[in-house]
Order: structure tokens, then C-alpha cells, then sequence
């Protein structure tokens, strides 16, 4: 966990007319969003309508992340020590700068317990994200991880764009394919055919690799989706600038003339996590970890709260422009 008050740059961020050459533009609609045949935090199924924007063709990845840090100085939450006055009881040897890092276990575990395969690990970030001794080297075209909801917000403001809101999110993760289960259909892997980069295997301890990839994927790995955009599920978990609450029942629409427009998620004190008071926003997509033996989250309607000041190894963004011209 960090806090936003120690999330700082060297040198002050410049916002700049957003470059949309790396985008594409989607067209405004109306679409069932959520479901009701996984987890229970997707449900309702409601419809809304969203208008046009662009938007990212893939996560942000670490090149152009590593071009934002040099023209900012920007400091990472991951790469900042904690203050032990904001966590009181914390050993002063914690004190460090570091990142939650996913580990494989050695056999089967309680899959109630994360703290299994999780461990806060000292001198992780992005540029070390798999341990502190790893680099970068070969993984500039893997989405950034390591990354707090703050820091992939001031990627945006110095990008000249922003998050995308939840349902934007998800409706152009459908890619204009209303209903399905699945960003390409009825089936997760239709004929064997691997279409994202989930785990495949026995979690946290067996993953067979069917899809090539140990932990994130170079972007583009895997076909587009009807809007051309990719990695909208699987690969990493994406920040989005909704705050986290279960939806709303009576915002199921009940006809044509109930559809809402452009949702925002809820207020800042309704997300809040009511074990640690830390507010949580939205994460959409599903990861590298997300398997059919544990975690079926590689799905549009997929959603999962993350407090804002905590950064992980399967974390990662894109982000969206509302202006057309």
C-alpha cells in the first residue's frame, strides 16, 4: 500500500495535445453491460450507452512508459519508501521501496488465502518487475506494470488523455459483440485456440503454457477484437477511473427509454475497502493469473476492486480521449 501524498516527480509534468496515432476511434452505442452467469459483483445485467472516443489499441507498454518517466522525472509509487507514521506497526525494516509480486507456489494451496502466492517484495517496479534484480531487457513492448491508479493518471494528464470510466471500458471490450460471455464469443478457447494470455493449469502452482506465456506478453500477441483493439483481456488487469461499488439494481434498464448515458461509477466514500478504509477503483479485464481453476475474470464484464495505492506484477493501463477532432 502507498499513499498518493508521497507520489511525486522531479520535474513537473507538461500536458500535451494527445497523439491519437497509437488509438482507435469507437463509435458511441448502447450495450448490455455486467452479467449474471459468473460473480456476483457483475450483476445486474443493465443497458447503457456510451458516446465516441478513442482509445488505446493496447496497454501502455513499458517503452512508452520509460519515454514519460524521462520527460517528467516521474517516481513511481512502487519506488518510494513508505512513511511508518502512515502505517502504524509497520517493522521499520519494511520501510522500503517495493511492489506485491505474484510467486508460483510448490503444489496446491487454500485458494481463500492470497498471502500464498502474493508477497510484498523490496526493490520491485516496473523497471524491475520481476524481482529486483530483473530488468527491462526484451519486455519493452510488455504493458507496464508496478503501476498505482496514480500513477497511470499522471501517464494520462501528461499524455493529454485520461482513464477510461468503467463502461467505456467494457464496451470497447466487446468490441461490438453484445452478450457474449466472451470479448470473441460463446466459448473461451473455441476449438483449443488460445485467444488471450490467461493461465492455463492448476493455480498458483502448474501452468502449462498452452498460450506460450509464463507471466505478461508482448502486446499484440493475440488478434484484435471487432473495435482493432488488443489485450483488452487477459495479459494485464487495467486501471479504470470508475471508484468500486456493486452496481446498482434498479440501474437494469427496463426499455429503450430508460437507457443511461455515460455512467460514472459511485462516490469515493462508497468505495472504500471496509477492512482498511482505502478507497478501491474499478480494474477490468483479467490478467496473466486469471484461470479456469480459480479466477474466470478474462471476460468484458469482469471487474475486481483495487485500492488506489497498491501496485502488483499483473497491474497495468490504457487510456481513452473523448474529443474526436
Amino acid at each position: 500500500m502507498r499513499h498518493s501524498s508521497r507520489h511525486k516527480s522531479m520535474r513537473a509534468s507538461r500536458t500535451v495535445q494527445p497523439d491519437t496515432s497509437g488509438m482507435r476511434w469507437v463509435e458511441g452505442g448502447a450495450f448490455a453491460m455486467g452479467s449474471e452467469n459468473f460473480y456476483p459483483e457483475e450483476a445486474p445485467v443493465r443497458r447503457v450507452r456510451v458516446d465516441g472516443f478513442w482509445i488505446d489499441e493496447t496497454p501502455v507498454t513499458n517503452r512508452a512508459f520509460a519515454r514519460f518517466v524521462e520527460a517528467t522525472g516521474h517516481r513511481t509509487v512502487a519506488e518510494i519508501a513508505p512513511d511508518p507514521k502512515d502505517y502504524p506497526g509497520m517493522p521499520i525494516e519494511l520501510a522500503q521501496p517495493g511492489s506485491l509480486l505474484f510467486q508460483r507456489t510448490v503444489g496446491p494451496v487454500d485458494l481463500q488465502d492470497h498471502s500464498q502466492w502474493w508477497t510484498f517484495a523490496l526493490g520491485v517496479d516496473w523497471r524491475h518487475p520481476h524481482g529486483p534484480g530483473s530488468s527491462l531487457d526484451g519486455l519493452e513492448d510488455h504493458p507496464v506494470v508496478h503501476v498505482t491508479f496514480e500513477d497511470a493518471r499522471a501517464y494520462a494528464k501528461w499524455a493529454g488523455k485520461s482513464l477510461p470510466t468503467e463502461a467505456e471500458w467494457e464496451y470497447a471490450a466487446r468490441g461490438g459483440l453484445d452478450g457474449q460471455d466472451y470479448a470473441w464469443g460463446g466459448e473461451l478457447a473455441p476449438e483449443g485456440e488460445m485467444l488471450a494470455n490467461y493461465w492455463q493449469g492448476a493455480f498458483p502452482f502448474a501452468n502449462t503454457l498452452d498460450d506460450g506465456w509464463e507471466r505478461t506478453s508482448p502486446v499484440r500477441s493475440y488478434p484484435a477484437n471487432g473495435f482493432g483493439l488488443y489485450d483488452m483481456i487477459g495479459n494485464v488487469w487495467e486501471w479504470t477511473s470508475d471508484w468500486y461499488a456493486q452496481p446498482r439494481v434498479e440501474a437494469k434498464a427496463r426499455g429503450s427509454c430508460c437507457v443511461p448515458a455515460n455512467p460514472r461509477g459511485p462516490t469515493r466514500h462508497e468505495s472504500l475497502d471496509p477492512m482498511s478504509a482505502i478507497p478501491r477503483k474499478v480494474l477490468k479485464g483479467g490478467s496473466h493469473l486469471c484461470a479456469p481453476s480459480y479466477c474466470q475474470r478474462y471476460r468484458p464484464a469482469a471487474r475486481h476492486a483495487q485500492a488506489i495505492e497498491s501496485s502488483t506484477s499483473h497491474i497495468g493501463f490504457r487510456c481513452v480521449v473523448r474529443n474526436k477532432a
